[in-house]
């Protein structure tokens, strides 16, 4: 099979699909690697190094794309849209429910799209997603501490506050792996931490981990709002597979908040659990509403490329292997009840319920 790697692009992303350890793999394992020029630089990664693992390099991303088989990290945007066709099949993260254009773009090319964040376990969980989420996670503690600085238009509290001074008060709306990586950085910075959910037994691992140190509560709509009335700092992190994120921090709730709180939306790939979200990017961060500031952008982890990319084509790699295999696609899917859980889209037609219901659509038996 025909593997293309094309160099990511959006905004400050410098995540890639294949490390040339997994190109070393593939080619070892019989396939031709196309790799656009370029696409591994911010992690490290040169051209040098793909070729000595055996891709074939190319200036042309028509080319990377042109392959049987395309491994991203993000989800095409507009000016890609021209190289999805019919008998392709791409792997990477999809995010669909926020994002009717793509969806219809895929519906139309006739693609066939498997997503990283709807590849499940039997647990439920979402192992390639996770690394991502856990890094979103801790990253959120550390933009959280500098938009709180009173010269960004910030609260002006210290995270951890000092002796006598009380520190800043944060809270974690979810509790999966992006929210205990969040809560575990502001405790860190000596914060006082607040984690709802509506999963007890998410909320007990917390507790279990970290005790008192931290407040774990049952996501009632009254107790999220009592506790973001108070807040410094309020980390979205809700998260539905395949589906648009619940919304449970409303407009008029965040205009009540305290002047210069700050709100980081993780949830953004999914549409966002505040409602005045809206997608940002790493060259514009944030926007204000009011007086509180919202950073909701959408590629978080594209900050620290080289231990993202790393992290994930770790897991993805395995299921690259089984995608190219001489039995093609399908047989992998049927093989990996997991792997399967990732198809979104197929031959003109919806494949995810999440996906579905998100546009209104109808799901393709």
């Amino acid at each position: 099979m025909r593997i293309g790697v094309p160099t990511e692009v959006l905004d400050h992303e410098g995540r890639v699909g294949l490390t040339p350890a997994g190109v070393q793999e593939l080619v070892g394992d019989g396939h031709g690697v196309v790799v656009q020029s370029g696409a591994g630089v911010h992690s490290g990664l040169t051209d040098d190094d793909y070729a000595a693992a055996g891709a074939t390099l190319t200036d042309d991303p028509a080319e990377a794309w042109a392959a049987d088989l395309v491994v991203k990290v993000k989800e095409p945007v507009e000016a890609e849209f021209p190289f999805l066709r019919d008998g392709q099949v791409l792997f990477t993260y999809l995010h669909l429910a926020a994002d009717r254009p793509l969806t219809e773009r895929l519906l139309e090319a006739g693609t066939t799209a498997i997503a990283y964040e709807t590849v499940q376990d039997d647990s439920g969980r979402l192992p390639l997603l996770a690394p991502m989420s856990q890094i979103a996670g801790r990253m959120a503690g550390m933009v959280g501490a500098n938009l709180l600085d009173a010269t960004r238009g910030g609260t002006g509290v210290l995270m951890g506050g000092i002796a006598g001074v009380a520190p800043a008060e944060v809270v974690v709306l979810g509790a999966g792996v992006a929210g205990a990586g969040a809560a575990t950085f502001a405790l860190g910075m000596h914060a006082s931490v607040t984690v709802f959910d509506n999963r007890i037994p998410a909320l007990r691992r917390l507790d279990d981990s970290f005790g008192p140190a931290v407040r774990t509560l049952a996501a009632t709509g009254q107790a999220i709002e009592e506790a973001v009335l108070r807040a410094d700092l309020v980390v979205g992190t809700v998260l539905v597979p395949g589906a648009h994120a619940a919304q449970l921090v409303g407009r008029d709730l965040v205009g009540e908040m305290r002047p210069g709180a700050a709100l980081v939306d993780i949830s953004i790939d999914q549409g966002g659990c505040f409602e005045v979200s809206r997608p940002t990017t790493h060259s514009a961060p944030t926007f204000r509403v009011g007086e509180q500031t919202v950073y909701a952008v959408a590629n978080m982890p594209a900050a620290f490329p080289r231990t993202s990319t790393f992290a994930l084509t770790s897991l993805t790699l395995p299921h690259v292997r089984a995608l190219a295999g001489e039995d093609g696609w399908r047989a992998a899917l049927d093989a990996d009840p997991h792997l399967a859980k990732g198809l979104n889209v197929d031959a003109g037609g919806v494949r995810h319920a999440g996906v579905a219901e998100a546009h209104g659509l109808e799901l393709a038996g």
